[in-house]
């Protein structure tokens, strides 16, 4: 039976902290610096993970292997079960045609690719970041995005930093609600908290999508729409999570921002949409005559955005939009299709009580052989994180696939075809699968060895302080497994302990946990990898990480401020009281 020590490199927690960061430190390096391919990165972190584990924290070999076994099974199941199913639905919409209708009805709303960007990636993916999260948005709005002539870096990184403000909520609130089970903090107050967090993010994310598309000439001619579709959506953050329901928070929010900005086009329309049209027009073909790697991946066919021939039908998802082909209503419908039914399927078996109660009673949790039993806690006590939950059919994955009979049966594709795009999409993910599940086999060796709650440990030492470091924790935490929900099941406890003893507001500092955690996502090597294979940018995780880490950064700074000065007299006023 292992129990972690918490210093075990010369009793020093500091040391200790020093050593049990080079894993991180590993990913980062090779990723950011060294520009090494994903998988590549997530086996050499992996490889420094284990050999701290089995040389520095003294945990058994057996033991060492067994927790990577776990994480790279849950990398693979739910994880890219998810993302697989995601994209194997929007590749039926293409292989039936039904992709290029869905063109015609987005531009019918607006052809600005600024306000496309809004739309898409901010109103619908935080829809989908509502309904299911585990990269899932960013997979299903990354293709998107490229079927309306994004180039595949300019939407890789728009999905990524628009799955922001959104996480906190995620899922229907998970992150909150483990949370709140984890600490015994009623998960409502943290959630309410938490609406006076997040939304300062969401007013401010529309415009960073624009600034993004089209530059400072993009913020002038587009600011107003972006601010009040941020700002509505920020505000009905705020009301649903401390006067409606915690976990409808996100749900609202998107219909609410998606509302205002359609509504708004009605009464004004910004101007330079056909500039940013050509701008848009110039970066594709540079990248297709580009002999970089990224615009050779871009073209080569390398993932379900790239263009590359599906069995017997090609689309061309780069090129520009048509806008002169009439819309019947039966049209609109069948391309809207696969999407409300994504919206229908997952509000039912989260919303509807006794379905959601049948699909979670189908669960089936897995104490992992050899594991299981011989892994404590640093407190000594038994952990939960060696039972493997295998949710078969409540999984989001299985949700997608489900959704993808129904629409490849109402498309009338026939079955060859559908199997024929599956396998197609299995072939094409394979770098990706191994990438995730690296990473994930990485997350569960820091996690259960004790590397990570040694580093989460040494920040929380910083007493009174420790306040404005806090979001800290739920960024690294995010940032290691690409869940928010696990960054609480990492530090939530430790952040309450920590409060407690620095005579802070424990509820505050869970929140904080989880605020941190929504701007550590873009940087995840598994939401990077997600986004990479949307877009067929597989193998340029590491580009995508250059462009988005600044980003995540400056987010992090305004929030460490803001929980700061929460838990002074400064801001203490907008924290409610439970």
């Amino acid at each position: 039976m292992y129990t972690p020590e918490l210093a075990p490199l010369a009793d020093s927690l500091l040391w200790s902290s020093m050593i049990a960061i080079l894993p991180l430190l590993t990913i980062f390096l090779t990723l950011g610096v060294l520009r090494w391919k994903a998988h590549w990165a997530g086996l050499a972190a992996l490889a420094v993970a284990i050999l701290v584990a089995v040389v520095v924290y003294g945990m058994p070999a057996h033991l060492v292997a067994l927790s990577a076994t776990q994480g790279f099974a849950f990398g693979i199941f739910p994880i890219m079960w998810i993302v697989l199913n995601a994209i194997w639905l929007y590749e039926l919409t293409v292989r039936s045609g039904r992709f290029e209708d869905l063109r015609l009805v987005i531009n019918a709303i607006s052809d600005d690719p600024r306000v496309q960007a809004i739309i898409i990636a901010f109103c619908f993916g935080g829809l989908l970041e509502a309904l299911a999260g585990f990269g899932a948005p960013v997979a299903i709005t990354g293709v998107m995005l490229m079927a309306i002539g994004f180039t595949a870096m300019r939407a890789a990184t728009v999905v990524l930093i628009a799955n922001t403000a959104p996480v906190a909520f995620g899922a229907i609130a998970i992150p909150i609600i483990t949370a709140g089970n984890l600490t015994g903090i009623d998960y409502e107050h943290i959630g309410a908290i938490i609406g006076h967090q997040t939304p300062f993010l969401a007013a401010l994310v529309p415009l960073f999508l624009v600034f993004l598309v089209d530059g400072k000439r993009g913020l002038r001619q587009l600011w107003p729409l972006a601010l009040v579709v941020g700002v509505v959506f920020g505000i009905s953050q705020f009301v649903s999570s401390n006067y409606l329901s915690v976990e409808l928070t996100d749900i609202i929010a998107s219909l609410a921002g998606l509302a205002a900005a359609v509504l708004m086009l009605r009464v004004w329309k910004p101007v330079g949409g056909q500039d940013a049209l050509a701008k848009m027009a110039e970066e594709r073909d540079a990248d297709a005559t580009s002999p970089s790697d990224a615009g050779a991946d871009a073209t080569s066919g390398t993932g379900p955005g790239s263009g590359s021939e599906v069995g017997s039908s090609q689309v061309d998802v780069q090129s520009p939009p048509r806008t002169g082909a009439a819309l019947t209503p039966g049209r609109v419908f069948l391309a809207l299709f696969p999407y409300l039914l994504v919206i229908v399927i997952f509000s039912a078996s989260k919303l509807a009580g006794p379905l959601s109660t049948w699909l979670e009673a189908t669960d089936i949790t897995i104490p992992w052989p050899g594991l299981d039993g011989n892994v404590l806690t640093a407190d000594g006590e038994v952990t939960t994180s060696t039972v493997y939950a295998l949710q078969w059919l409540s999984s989001p994955g299985t949700l997608l696939l489900i959704t993808g009979v129904i629409v490849a049966l109402v498309y009338r594709l026939s079955v060859r075809d559908a199997v024929d795009v599956y396998l197609t999409n299995v072939v094409k993910l394979r770098y990706s699968i191994l990438t995730v599940a690296a990473v994930l086999a990485l997350a569960y060796v820091m996690n259960q060895s004790g590397q990570t709650i040694t580093i989460g440990t040494w920040i929380a030492g910083t007493g009174a302080a420790f306040a404005f470091f806090s979001p800290i924790l739920g960024w690294l935490g995010t940032a290691v497994t690409g869940s928010d929900t696990s960054a609480n099941a990492l530090f939530a406890t430790l952040q309450q302990t920590a409060a407690e003893n620095a005579g802070l507001d424990p509820a505050l500092l869970v929140a904080a946990n989880t605020s941190g955690g929504v701007v550590g996502k873009m940087i995840s090597p598994q939401n990077l990898t997600i986004a990479a294979t949307a877009v067929g940018l597989v193998g340029q995780e590491s580009a995508i990480f250059r462009k988005v880490i600044w980003w995540s950064l400056g987010m992090l700074v305004a929030l460490c401020l803001l929980v700061g000065l929460q838990s002074t007299t400064v801001l203490s006023w907008m924290i409610p009281v439970q």
